[in-house]
């Protein structure tokens, strides 16, 4: 399926691919859906949302299609029972896509203007773009909808002036914080949102997800119960796994960490495929697939109620989670990285 892009670029864009604003297909959640419009029409609806759940599933999705559905039906009572269906064609659509409805703030990681890369952070000046946004008289009386996707890139600073926001909203104004892990924001922003958990896609409607996006599901049903296992209910996942080598680059790590002692001439192949110039998402894909690894391991470990080695993996997360973070900061040697993340992995699987 083609399509034309008319929403902003964002830092996770992928290519071919609809994002949330412009994506007039939500795929599962209808029982988060119907309580939604619920809510709304029975004039029960909280001043802030917290929509958690893994990324991928459909969050932003939701945010945004919930929040169409506030500004073509305004008065509540004769909104409709179930989530209106955005109209692709419609000037609402449209507008809201571009980021140029007037009763819709979306923030998300800003650009740095001078590289021009996408920053890491959602930074405070983006967070100060609500006082402005709120000051302004909503044009038909209908309500003002603030999108943070995801809250979880906020830093210290811009959180603290949201919490400032949540704390006195005014009257027909709806936050919705978009969380991949919920746990890591703080708990007094928790406490002034409604959360609404969102479950991973199950497989029928993974490969749906897949379908609408213009991307055709594997053939045979063992291909694709593969797919969804890797995918774990995320449809950006699945569309990662199958257009951007994901696949390829998640087995290879696989068959390097499973092995008795690592193969070196596979390790250097595999870290020069993640590290090469202009392959940011497959080294992304890369430093993923190694924190799921040892976060499968520590849990079932524990479960086992081997807690030695469930607490060994759990300090080997953490420290590649620091490696990660300071290759990206200070744009350390890739190849070098995904080598020691490699020889990591490996002896910590071992032990």
């Amino acid at each position: 399926m083609m399509f034309e892009r008319i929403a902003p670029e964002q830092h996770d864009t992928l290519e071919g691919v609809p994002e949330p604003a412009e994506n007039p297909f939500l795929v599962g959640h209808e029982n988060a859906a119907g309580m939604l419009a619920a809510a709304y029409r029975a004039g029960k609806l909280p001043h802030a949302l917290l929509l958690a759940g893994p990324q991928g599933i459909g969050k932003a999705t939701l945010a945004f299609h919930f929040a169409h559905h506030l500004l073509k039906n305004p008065v509540p009572g004769t909104a409709p029972a179930v989530l209106a269906t955005p109209d692709p064609g419609s000037a609402l659509f449209r507008q809201v896509a571009m980021g140029a409805h007037p009763a819709v703030l979306h923030l998300t990681r800003p650009l740095n203007d001078k590289t021009k890369a996408f920053k890491t952070v959602l930074t405070v000046d983006e967070i100060r773009k609500v006082n402005r946004f709120l000051s302004m008289t909503s044009h038909d009386g209908s309500y003002r909808v603030v999108i943070v996707d995801p809250a979880d890139d906020m830093n210290t600073n811009a959180a603290n002036a949201l919490l400032k926001n949540l704390e006195e909203p005014p009257a027909k104004t709806l936050f919705i914080l978009i969380s991949h892990s919920p746990g890591s924001l703080l708990p007094t922003i928790r406490s002034r949102c409604q959360m609404v958990r969102l479950s991973p896609l199950d497989d029928g409607s993974l490969m749906q997800a897949l379908d609408h996006a213009g991307f055709s599901s594997p053939d045979g049903a063992e291909a694709r119960a593969a797919l969804a296992e890797r995918a774990g209910g995320s449809a950006r996942s699945a569309i990662i796994l199958t257009q951007y080598g994901g696949l390829e680059i998640a087995e290879a790590f696989d068959d390097l960490i499973a092995a008795p002692h690592p193969d070196v001439a596979a390790a250097h192949k595999l870290a020069e495929v993640v590290a090469a110039r202009d392959q940011a998402l497959r080294f992304d894909i890369f430093n993923r697939h190694a924190l799921d690894l040892l976060s499968d391991a520590a849990s079932t470990a524990a479960r086992a109620n081997d807690i030695t080695r469930a607490n060994r993996l759990s300090e080997a997360w953490q420290e590649a989670v620091a490696s990660i973070n300071e290759a990206e900061t200070y744009n350390l040697d890739k190849k070098q990285h995904a080598l020691n993340l490699i020889m990591r992995l490996n002896s910590a699987m071992r032990m």
